[in-house]
């Protein structure tokens, strides 16, 4: 799946990034601990959350995640949409909850990380 289906399942507006056709995630990961997200995601994993501080920046790129989508209708600071931009790391934001972003995008074929 690309960023750019999961912009169209999840009803999702591009906060920050381009050429989303063109990025590959391979696993979803839904989590608003940053521990977890470095315990349990996977490289080339989507996190979504609802935390908007530069710490999920920040945790994405160790744990080599290929974008962020904010749920429940969260949007990024502007210190946060920098701090992604200057990594390349795209942003989304979902006006659904978390739940129900992960249920569309894993009954679309996308794994959780757990797979």
């Amino acid at each position: 799946m690309t960023l750019e289906e999961v912009v169209r399942i999840l009803n999702a507006e591009v906060v920050v990034g381009t050429n989303l056709d063109r990025i590959e995630v391979s696993t979803g990961c839904g989590a608003d601990l940053m521990s977890d997200v470095l315990a349990f995601s996977k490289t080339g994993a989507l996190l979504l959350t609802g935390l908007t501080t530069t710490q999920v920046v920040r945790t994405a790129e160790m744990a080599e995640i290929v974008g962020i989508c904010f749920v429940r209708g969260k949007r990024p600071p502007k210190e946060t949409v920098t701090l992604a931009a200057a990594s390349g790391l795209p942003l989304l934001a979902t006006p659904l909850a978390m739940f129900e972003s992960c249920g569309r995008l894993y009954r679309h074929g996308l794994k959780g990380c757990s797979e």
